[in-house]
């Protein structure tokens, strides 16, 4: 009866943990579990009594897994509120049934996949029926401290050194191991391994293709020089307690001038200096939500991309739901043009002329259409439930023309948005159609404009069959629904809860990558798929390949090719 009544407050709980942040056991350095254990216990009348450790312990696995979607103090955003006034009311018997078997609409199943052992999901119950602990803020004289130049700007390479094929290369965020992995896409060898932050969220390409950028969950950005004999760390800072976005600027003119990174904790993005991270300014997102123009003590910012209209930088801040357009032409005077689109803004992309940004607004169940040239909101768009579209992906239909489209969390729904107004104004900025996945659960969507068809992953759905491979639509044949690939089953890993996740295309939009993730302990491997047959090329497994999620092909990358 308990489990089978468990639907509604599912949904609440849906995306307990972050997209990339979930669902097996992790280690953390001594930076980052101090940042993460600084707030104080806090008791609560009404929660069940814990020790210290146990609370200590707990905040821990919140910070690692379930802050990215319900926010540092529990406010909610992709996620519910988990403020005690509800979780109390729910029980504690309630509480650990959906945390153990998750749900279809995107929260893990932490017992049945034992991701979390009985002791600390009880310890997790008990947690979020306290009131949250508020973190430290974290300013200029914070952040500076934390600066390192490594190489100086004058005494770097004038030209590529090394005969590495770089718009082919790969980086492989190797999560739970604090690295990334530089992946050679022709050969498929590991090029280098290097240290990162704890949980790399993203990697972004600087305009001129030269510089790595990855940004780790702890808010640690690690600058990655391509051209020397071997690419060689060459900056790194800390932004903030908490991250998930970085980008450099790309307007002509511009190229490679400014880095940005916008932070989870405290609410903030940070402006530095393109080619050392040298901290500029740093500016807070805090203030009131577009819908109820209540305050907002932390509106987190989300997806950042660079304008190629103007010298700006687009900024989603997630629980007001404002779009803000930061223009860098002169950094000690900034100008920024807030724009009131829905909350909570999360991720989101270019369409294919890279004018229009298309950004998921996830528990108002919207994609807002933000056009770059004219500077304003061109539309906010009904989807399914709870749009999760990484960068989404580009296409041609053979009815509608161009279109956009994102997977969903919350559903086996991918809806497309026509995005042509010239050629096809009867279609644009509309939901033009919805096909069905597999199921909820979905992180990433991907095509190429190469290619005739269209990935979708089900990273999070609690069946394994599901989590364990994806989903693959004939762009040209959609009504025929999907072929399912066994992507797990393909690396030949018979040990550990397995879960497919992040198609990526090489440079030729020929091969489809995918990250085979499992336990830290465990094998992992990645798998790459031919694009043309649909039939397995290589697998590519290496001792050193532990937790692999996110990739990001260093030319599909700079040019946002998706």
């Amino acid at each position: 009866m308990l489990i089978s009544n468990r639907k509604t407050f599912a949904l609440s709980l849906a995306s307990l943990c972050s997209a990339l942040a979930l669902a097996l056991p992790t280690s953390v350095g001594a930076e980052q579990k101090s940042a993460a254990a600084q707030p104080a216990m806090v008791t609560t009348a009404g929660a069940p009594d814990m020790t210290q450790a146990d609370f200590d312990a707990a905040k821990e696995i919140y910070f690692q897994r379930c802050a990215g979607c319900h926010g540092v103090l529990r406010k909610g955003a992709t996620g519910k509120p988990l403020t005690p006034d509800i979780t109390q009311a729910r029980g504690q018997a309630y509480l650990e049934a959906l945390i153990s078997y998750g749900s279809p609409a995107g929260m893990p199943n932490w017992g049945t996949s034992n991701a979390l052992t009985k002791a600390q999901i009880t310890s997790m119950a008990h947690f979020i029926q306290h009131t949250p602990p508020t973190p430290p803020e974290w300013g200029m004289a914070e952040t500076r401290n934390t600066w390192k130049l490594l190489v100086k700007p004058e005494d770097r390479p004038t030209h590529q050194l090394n005969k590495l094929n770089l718009q082919n290369l790969f980086s492989v965020t190797l999560r739970d191991d604090g690295k990334i992995a530089l992946i050679d896409g022709d050969s498929k060898q590991i090029v280098k391994l290097i240290e990162t932050g704890y949980a790399v969220h993203i990697s972004r390409i600087s305009a001129s293709g030269r510089y790595l950028l990855v940004i780790g969950r702890d808010a640690r950005i690690d600058m990655i020089d391509l051209w020397p004999k071997e690419p060689t760390k060459v900056a790194e800072i800390k932004v903030g307690i908490e991250a998930r976005s970085v980008e450099t600027s790309k307007f002509k003119g511009f190229e490679d001038k400014y880095t940005i990174a916008g932070s989870y904790w405290p609410p903030q993005f940070t402006i530095m200096d393109g080619e050392t991270l040298e901290p500029k300014q740093i500016v807070s997102t805090r203030g009131m939500t577009v819908d109820k123009q209540e305050y907002h003590p932390e509106p987190r910012v989300a997806a950042i991309i660079a304008s190629h209209e103007w010298p700006e930088f687009i900024v989603n801040v997630k629980e007001t739901g404002k779009v803000m357009l930061v223009n860098y032409e002169d950094i000690k005077n900034l100008t920024i043009t807030s724009i009131d689109a829905a909350p909570f803004l999360h991720d989101g992309g270019w369409d294919s002329s890279h004018r229009y940004f298309m950004t998921a607004a996830n528990n108002a169940n919207k994609v807002a259409v933000i056009d770059s040239k004219e500077r304003r909101l061109t539309a906010l768009v009904d989807v399914g439930k709870t749009p999760h579209p990484g960068r989404g992906a580009n296409f041609v239909h053979p009815q509608f023309g161009p279109v956009w489209a994102t997977s969903h969390l919350g559903d086996a729904g991918i809806s497309m948005i026509g995005t042509d107004p010239l050629k096809y104004p009867q279609y644009a900025w509309k939901q033009v159609g919805s096909l069905k996945g597999q199921g909820g659960g979905s992180l990433f969507i991907k095509t190429h404009p190469d290619s005739r068809h269209l990935y979708v992953d089900t990273t999070l759905n609690p069946d394994t069959k599901l989590s364990q491979s994806v989903a693959v639509f004939d762009i040209d044949k959609l009504d025929a629904g999907y072929k399912v690939l066994p992507i797990a089953e393909y690396s030949g890993i018979k040990q550990g809860a397995l879960r497919v996740v992040q198609p990526e295309y090489n440079k030729a939009g020929d091969e489809v990558w995918f990250s085979v993730w499992n336990g830290q302990t465990e094998e992992s491997a990645l798998v790459v798929i031919d694009d043309k047959t649909l039939a397995l090329k290589q697998v590519i497994k290496d001792k050193r390949l532990i937790t692999p999620t996110g990739k990001f092909n260093v030319y599909n990358t700079q040019h946002d090719i998706y």
